[in-house]
């Protein structure tokens, strides 16, 4: 547990974002409640404190990598299919309810 990251905790009020560079910190019974802007190399990521949290890491979560989904052109080719057929099918429920009025 960071020192530095012990005195901002004490000094400020639950519900204020402290911001920490310290991804290494352990999450202390005293953090809980508290929300900390972790930095994961980009930009703060907010992280709000439970219970459960306690014993781990603040850069577990604060995840440093984007994740893009599996698959690559055929993949595309399926959700573009699949978002076709419902407007297709969306178009078709309007038509129906509208020759019923």
């Amino acid at each position: 547990m960071d020192p530095k990251l012990l005195k901002k905790i004490s000094k400020v009020k639950p519900g204020t974002i402290i911001k920490t560079w310290s991804r290494d910190s352990e999450i202390a019974p005293e953090m809980v409640g508290h929300t900390f802007g972790v930095h994961n190399g980009k930009n703060f990521i907010s992280v709000f404190i439970k219970e459960e949290m306690v014993g781990h890491r603040l850069g577990e979560f604060s995840l440093t990598r984007k994740f893009t989904k599996h698959g690559g052109k055929m993949q595309r080719e399926l959700e573009a299919a699949q978002a076709q057929s419902a407007t297709q099918a969306a178009v078709a429920t309007k038509t129906t309810s509208s020759e019923k009025k």
